[in-house]
Protein backbone atom coordinates (compact mmCIF):
# COMPACT_ATOMS: atom_id res chain seq x y z
CA UNK A 1 0.00 0.00 0.00
CA UNK A 2 3.19 2.06 -0.19
CA UNK A 3 2.26 3.50 -3.63
CA UNK A 4 -0.93 4.33 -2.54
CA UNK A 5 -0.25 5.96 0.36
CA UNK A 6 2.08 8.30 -1.12
CA UNK A 7 -0.38 8.98 -4.17
CA UNK A 8 -2.46 10.18 -0.48
CA UNK A 9 -0.16 12.27 1.04
CA UNK A 10 0.72 14.25 -2.02
CA UNK A 11 -2.53 15.07 -2.63
CA UNK A 12 -2.64 16.37 0.10
CA UNK A 13 -0.36 18.05 0.58
CA UNK A 14 -1.41 20.04 -2.77
CA UNK A 15 -3.85 21.47 -1.07
CA UNK A 16 -1.97 23.52 1.71
CA UNK A 17 -1.17 26.86 -0.12
CA UNK A 18 -3.86 27.74 -2.07
CA UNK A 19 -5.49 30.38 -3.58
CA UNK A 20 -8.92 31.62 -2.17
CA UNK A 21 -11.63 29.74 -4.91
CA UNK A 22 -9.07 27.87 -7.24
CA UNK A 23 -9.20 24.66 -5.12
CA UNK A 24 -11.45 22.18 -7.07
CA UNK A 25 -13.15 20.02 -4.40
CA UNK A 26 -14.34 15.89 -4.92
CA UNK A 27 -15.33 12.66 -2.94
CA UNK A 28 -16.69 9.19 -3.28
CA UNK A 29 -15.89 6.01 -5.10
CA UNK A 30 -12.62 5.02 -3.31
CA UNK A 31 -12.48 2.65 -6.51
CA UNK A 32 -11.32 6.35 -8.37
CA UNK A 33 -9.18 7.42 -5.50
CA UNK A 34 -5.62 5.71 -6.55
CA UNK A 35 -6.65 7.49 -10.50
CA UNK A 36 -8.03 11.00 -9.28
CA UNK A 37 -4.81 11.34 -7.00
CA UNK A 38 -2.99 10.36 -8.98
CA UNK A 39 -4.34 12.47 -11.62
CA UNK A 40 -4.14 15.55 -9.28
CA UNK A 41 -1.06 15.38 -8.93
CA UNK A 42 0.71 15.78 -12.47
CA UNK A 43 -2.20 17.96 -12.60
CA UNK A 44 -0.49 19.97 -10.27
CA UNK A 45 2.85 19.71 -11.81
CA UNK A 46 1.76 20.53 -15.14
CA UNK A 47 -0.51 23.33 -14.53
CA UNK A 48 -0.14 24.92 -10.85
CA UNK A 49 -4.05 23.95 -10.62
CA UNK A 50 -5.10 22.05 -7.64
CA UNK A 51 -7.75 19.17 -7.48
CA UNK A 52 -8.37 17.14 -3.96
CA UNK A 53 -10.36 14.25 -4.52
CA UNK A 54 -10.99 12.57 -1.26
CA UNK A 55 -12.76 8.29 -1.31
CA UNK A 56 -15.42 7.63 1.20
CA UNK A 57 -17.73 5.55 -0.93
CA UNK A 58 -19.98 6.69 -4.45
CA UNK A 59 -22.77 7.21 -1.65
CA UNK A 60 -20.96 10.17 0.23
CA UNK A 61 -19.93 11.07 -3.45
CA UNK A 62 -24.18 11.23 -4.62
CA UNK A 63 -24.99 12.81 -1.13
CA UNK A 64 -22.18 15.68 -0.70
CA UNK A 65 -22.54 16.45 -5.06
CA UNK A 66 -26.26 16.41 -4.26
CA UNK A 67 -25.88 18.79 -0.80
CA UNK A 68 -23.67 21.00 -2.96
CA UNK A 69 -20.86 19.98 -0.27
CA UNK A 70 -18.29 19.21 -3.26
CA UNK A 71 -18.08 20.36 -6.68
CA UNK A 72 -17.87 17.08 -8.12
CA UNK A 73 -18.46 13.21 -6.95
CA UNK A 74 -17.56 9.79 -8.31
CA UNK A 75 -19.88 7.03 -8.32
CA UNK A 76 -19.52 3.77 -9.40
CA UNK A 77 -23.28 3.14 -9.60
CA UNK A 78 -24.51 5.86 -12.01
CA UNK A 79 -27.61 7.82 -11.76
CA UNK A 80 -30.45 6.96 -14.40
CA UNK A 81 -31.84 9.92 -16.44
CA UNK A 82 -34.29 10.31 -13.85
CA UNK A 83 -31.99 10.37 -10.58
CA UNK A 84 -30.00 13.37 -12.82
CA UNK A 85 -32.83 15.66 -13.64
CA UNK A 86 -34.32 15.32 -10.32
CA UNK A 87 -31.05 16.35 -8.26
CA UNK A 88 -30.11 18.74 -11.31
CA UNK A 89 -26.69 16.49 -12.56
CA UNK A 90 -24.98 16.12 -14.98
CA UNK A 91 -22.52 12.80 -15.53
CA UNK A 92 -19.72 11.43 -17.63
CA UNK A 93 -18.04 8.18 -17.15
CA UNK A 94 -14.16 8.79 -16.18
CA UNK A 95 -12.09 5.82 -16.08
CA UNK A 96 -12.74 1.41 -16.60
CA UNK A 97 -11.82 -0.45 -13.79
CA UNK A 98 -12.30 -3.68 -12.40
CA UNK A 99 -13.67 -5.52 -9.18
CA UNK A 100 -11.17 -8.77 -8.25
CA UNK A 101 -11.77 -11.84 -5.77
CA UNK A 102 -9.10 -11.40 -3.77
CA UNK A 103 -7.99 -14.68 -0.74
CA UNK A 104 -5.98 -15.27 1.84
CA UNK A 105 -5.46 -18.91 1.88
CA UNK A 106 -1.99 -19.65 2.89
CA UNK A 107 -0.37 -22.04 0.68
CA UNK A 108 -2.48 -21.10 -2.51
CA UNK A 109 -0.73 -18.86 -5.15
CA UNK A 110 -2.15 -15.94 -6.49
CA UNK A 111 -3.96 -17.35 -9.66
CA UNK A 112 -4.37 -20.76 -8.70
CA UNK A 113 -7.60 -20.46 -7.03
CA UNK A 114 -10.48 -20.99 -9.67
CA UNK A 115 -14.17 -19.60 -9.24
CA UNK A 116 -16.97 -20.50 -11.27
CA UNK A 117 -19.50 -17.36 -11.20
CA UNK A 118 -21.85 -19.80 -8.78
CA UNK A 119 -19.02 -20.42 -6.52
CA UNK A 120 -18.57 -16.93 -5.92
CA UNK A 121 -22.65 -16.44 -5.21
CA UNK A 122 -22.56 -18.94 -3.02
CA UNK A 123 -19.45 -17.41 -1.03
CA UNK A 124 -21.43 -14.67 -0.94
CA UNK A 125 -24.86 -15.90 0.32
CA UNK A 126 -23.47 -17.96 3.20
CA UNK A 127 -24.62 -21.11 1.14
CA UNK A 128 -20.66 -22.06 1.19
CA UNK A 129 -19.17 -22.01 4.35
CA UNK A 130 -16.02 -23.86 4.06
CA UNK A 131 -12.95 -23.64 1.89
CA UNK A 132 -13.12 -27.65 1.00
CA UNK A 133 -16.54 -27.58 -0.11
CA UNK A 134 -17.38 -29.55 -3.50
CA UNK A 135 -18.57 -26.84 -5.09
CA UNK A 136 -14.67 -25.07 -4.77
CA UNK A 137 -12.85 -28.75 -5.11
CA UNK A 138 -14.91 -29.48 -8.33
CA UNK A 139 -12.70 -26.61 -10.46
CA UNK A 140 -9.26 -26.91 -7.92
CA UNK A 141 -8.50 -30.88 -8.09
CA UNK A 142 -4.75 -29.70 -7.99
CA UNK A 143 -5.49 -27.60 -4.28
CA UNK A 144 -5.46 -28.78 -1.45
CA UNK A 145 -8.27 -26.50 0.23
CA UNK A 146 -8.61 -27.34 4.03
CA UNK A 147 -11.36 -27.68 6.03
CA UNK A 148 -11.63 -24.15 7.14
CA UNK A 149 -14.36 -21.65 7.57
CA UNK A 150 -14.56 -18.86 4.23
CA UNK A 151 -14.67 -15.59 5.79
CA UNK A 152 -16.08 -12.90 3.53
CA UNK A 153 -14.49 -9.81 3.51
CA UNK A 154 -17.03 -6.41 1.93
CA UNK A 155 -17.99 -3.07 2.31
CA UNK A 156 -19.15 -1.62 5.38
CA UNK A 157 -20.19 1.74 3.83
CA UNK A 158 -21.84 2.83 0.55
CA UNK A 159 -20.37 1.32 -2.04
CA UNK A 160 -20.51 1.49 -6.08
CA UNK A 161 -18.03 -1.08 -6.21
CA UNK A 162 -21.10 -3.07 -3.95
CA UNK A 163 -23.50 -1.65 -6.52
CA UNK A 164 -21.46 -3.68 -8.97
CA UNK A 165 -20.84 -6.53 -7.59
CA UNK A 166 -23.41 -7.33 -6.61
CA UNK A 167 -24.81 -6.59 -9.99
CA UNK A 168 -22.76 -9.22 -11.36
CA UNK A 169 -24.39 -11.53 -8.58
CA UNK A 170 -27.52 -10.18 -9.93
CA UNK A 171 -26.83 -11.21 -13.35
CA UNK A 172 -25.64 -15.46 -12.17
CA UNK A 173 -27.96 -15.96 -9.18
CA UNK A 174 -32.09 -15.14 -9.75
CA UNK A 175 -32.14 -16.13 -6.38
CA UNK A 176 -29.81 -13.31 -5.60
CA UNK A 177 -31.64 -10.81 -7.54
CA UNK A 178 -34.92 -11.66 -6.05
CA UNK A 179 -33.79 -11.88 -2.57
CA UNK A 180 -31.12 -9.21 -1.88
CA UNK A 181 -30.88 -7.28 -5.77
CA UNK A 182 -28.25 -4.74 -7.27
CA UNK A 183 -27.38 -2.34 -4.14
CA UNK A 184 -25.03 -0.01 -2.85
CA UNK A 185 -25.24 -1.62 1.17
CA UNK A 186 -25.81 -5.32 1.64
CA UNK A 187 -27.18 -6.93 4.83
CA UNK A 188 -24.60 -9.68 3.84
CA UNK A 189 -25.91 -13.01 4.99
CA UNK A 190 -22.50 -15.13 4.73
CA UNK A 191 -20.05 -15.30 8.03
CA UNK A 192 -18.23 -11.75 7.36
CA UNK A 193 -16.14 -9.12 8.26
CA UNK A 194 -16.86 -5.53 7.25
CA UNK A 195 -14.24 -2.23 5.79
CA UNK A 196 -14.72 1.08 5.10
CA UNK A 197 -13.60 1.66 1.25
CA UNK A 198 -11.35 -0.74 -1.15
CA UNK A 199 -8.58 -0.08 1.90
CA UNK A 200 -10.31 -1.39 4.89
CA UNK A 201 -11.72 -4.47 2.88
CA UNK A 202 -7.89 -5.39 1.54
CA UNK A 203 -6.50 -4.54 4.57
CA UNK A 204 -9.06 -7.21 6.41
CA UNK A 205 -8.00 -10.37 3.02
CA UNK A 206 -4.25 -9.43 4.13
CA UNK A 207 -4.55 -10.02 8.11
CA UNK A 208 -7.21 -12.68 8.21
CA UNK A 209 -6.15 -16.07 7.12
CA UNK A 210 -8.93 -17.90 4.92
CA UNK A 211 -10.87 -14.53 3.91
CA UNK A 212 -11.99 -13.67 0.61
CA UNK A 213 -13.28 -10.32 -0.45
CA UNK A 214 -14.16 -8.24 -3.50
CA UNK A 215 -11.40 -5.39 -4.22
CA UNK A 216 -10.69 -3.05 -6.89
CA UNK A 217 -7.56 -4.34 -8.86
CA UNK A 218 -5.83 -1.79 -8.29
CA UNK A 219 -5.40 -1.97 -4.29
CA UNK A 220 -5.01 -5.60 -4.81
CA UNK A 221 -1.63 -5.12 -6.92
CA UNK A 222 -0.88 -2.29 -4.36
CA UNK A 223 -1.42 -4.82 -1.17
CA UNK A 224 0.14 -7.69 -2.99
CA UNK A 225 -2.97 -9.50 -2.80
CA UNK A 226 -3.73 -12.96 -4.46
CA UNK A 227 -6.49 -12.59 -7.07
CA UNK A 228 -8.51 -15.92 -8.11
CA UNK A 229 -9.32 -16.58 -11.36
CA UNK A 230 -12.53 -16.95 -12.39
CA UNK A 231 -15.78 -17.75 -14.77
CA UNK A 232 -17.12 -15.09 -17.25
CA UNK A 233 -20.16 -14.77 -18.80
CA UNK A 234 -19.33 -17.37 -21.73
CA UNK A 235 -17.83 -20.20 -19.61
CA UNK A 236 -14.40 -19.70 -19.68
CA UNK A 237 -11.82 -19.15 -16.77
CA UNK A 238 -10.25 -15.34 -17.20
CA UNK A 239 -7.11 -13.94 -14.70
CA UNK A 240 -7.55 -10.63 -13.97
CA UNK A 241 -5.27 -8.57 -16.51
CA UNK A 242 -5.14 -5.25 -18.89
CA UNK A 243 -5.74 -7.08 -21.30
CA UNK A 244 -9.36 -9.00 -20.03
CA UNK A 245 -10.10 -5.70 -18.65
CA UNK A 246 -9.88 -4.62 -21.89
CA UNK A 247 -12.10 -7.01 -23.76
CA UNK A 248 -15.19 -6.31 -21.27
CA UNK A 249 -15.00 -2.61 -21.79
CA UNK A 250 -14.78 -2.75 -25.72
CA UNK A 251 -18.41 -3.50 -25.90
CA UNK A 252 -19.89 -0.57 -23.66
CA UNK A 253 -22.22 1.66 -25.11
CA UNK A 254 -22.32 5.73 -23.72
CA UNK A 255 -24.93 7.47 -24.52
CA UNK A 256 -24.73 11.31 -23.91
CA UNK A 257 -28.23 11.92 -24.20
CA UNK A 258 -28.83 9.63 -21.07
CA UNK A 259 -26.41 11.18 -19.38
CA UNK A 260 -23.69 8.53 -20.17
CA UNK A 261 -25.70 6.06 -18.38
CA UNK A 262 -24.64 2.25 -18.66
CA UNK A 263 -23.80 -0.77 -16.96
CA UNK A 264 -20.99 -2.56 -18.12
CA UNK A 265 -21.14 -5.05 -15.52
CA UNK A 266 -21.47 -8.83 -16.78
CA UNK A 267 -19.85 -8.28 -20.16
CA UNK A 268 -20.02 -11.36 -22.87
CA UNK A 269 -17.30 -12.44 -24.78
CA UNK A 270 -14.13 -15.33 -24.27
CA UNK A 271 -11.50 -13.11 -23.14
CA UNK A 272 -13.91 -11.19 -21.02
CA UNK A 273 -13.23 -10.02 -17.29
CA UNK A 274 -17.03 -10.35 -15.92
CA UNK A 275 -16.80 -7.60 -13.19
CA UNK A 276 -15.86 -4.70 -14.56
CA UNK A 277 -17.38 -0.96 -14.30
CA UNK A 278 -16.87 2.68 -15.22
CA UNK A 279 -16.48 5.15 -12.32
CA UNK A 280 -19.06 8.29 -13.17
CA UNK A 281 -18.23 11.66 -12.04
CA UNK A 282 -21.24 14.09 -11.24
CA UNK A 283 -21.33 18.00 -11.21
CA UNK A 284 -24.19 19.93 -9.76
CA UNK A 285 -25.53 22.00 -13.09
CA UNK A 286 -26.25 25.07 -10.76
CA UNK A 287 -22.16 25.48 -10.18
CA UNK A 288 -21.20 26.36 -13.68
CA UNK A 289 -17.59 28.33 -12.98
CA UNK A 290 -16.75 25.26 -10.61
CA UNK A 291 -17.47 22.46 -13.51
CA UNK A 292 -16.34 24.07 -15.98
CA UNK A 293 -12.69 23.78 -13.42
CA UNK A 294 -13.63 20.33 -13.27
CA UNK A 295 -14.07 19.68 -17.10
CA UNK A 296 -10.39 21.10 -17.67
CA UNK A 297 -8.86 18.64 -15.25
CA UNK A 298 -10.72 15.73 -16.67
CA UNK A 299 -10.07 17.39 -20.13
CA UNK A 300 -6.26 17.18 -19.54
CA UNK A 301 -6.43 13.58 -17.69
CA UNK A 302 -8.18 12.16 -20.90
CA UNK A 303 -5.39 13.67 -23.21
CA UNK A 304 -2.48 12.93 -21.22
CA UNK A 305 -3.23 10.67 -18.42
CA UNK A 306 -3.62 7.71 -20.04
CA UNK A 307 -0.35 6.02 -18.93
CA UNK A 308 -0.76 7.05 -15.58
CA UNK A 309 -3.96 5.09 -15.43
CA UNK A 310 -2.41 2.29 -17.24
CA UNK A 311 -0.03 1.76 -14.92
CA UNK A 312 -2.63 2.29 -12.20
CA UNK A 313 -4.27 -0.64 -13.99
CA UNK A 314 -7.22 0.80 -14.92
CA UNK A 315 -8.68 1.00 -18.24
CA UNK A 316 -8.17 4.58 -20.25
CA UNK A 317 -11.53 5.65 -22.03
CA UNK A 318 -11.04 5.25 -26.02
CA UNK A 319 -10.82 8.56 -27.58
CA UNK A 320 -13.92 8.03 -29.36
CA UNK A 321 -15.68 8.69 -26.29
CA UNK A 322 -13.54 11.30 -24.69
CA UNK A 323 -14.28 12.97 -27.55
CA UNK A 324 -18.34 13.07 -27.08
CA UNK A 325 -17.73 13.50 -23.35
CA UNK A 326 -16.14 17.13 -24.61
CA UNK A 327 -19.21 17.30 -26.61
CA UNK A 328 -21.65 17.09 -23.87
CA UNK A 329 -19.62 19.44 -21.62
CA UNK A 330 -20.21 22.16 -24.82
CA UNK A 331 -23.42 21.35 -25.09
CA UNK A 332 -24.09 21.75 -21.52
CA UNK A 333 -22.05 25.56 -21.42
CA UNK A 334 -19.26 23.90 -18.88
CA UNK A 335 -16.27 23.78 -21.31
Amino acid sequence: MKKLASIALVGTLCTVSLLAGGLVKGDGSSFVLPINQAWSKAYYKATGKQVQYNGGGSGKGIKDATARLVDFGGTDAPLTPRVQNSKKMLQFPAIIGATVMAYNIPGVKSGALKLSDKAIVAIADGSVKYWDNPMLKVTNENLNLPHKKIVFARRSDSSGTTWNFTFFLSSVSLNWRKTYGVKKSVNWPSNNLGGKGNPGVSSIIKQTPYSIGYIEYAYAVESHAKVATVENRDGYFVKPSMKTFQAAAAGASFDPAKGFYAVIGYPAGKNSYPMVASTFIIMPKDKVAKNKQVTAFYSWAFDNGAKIASNLFYVPLPKSLTDKIKKYWKDNGVY
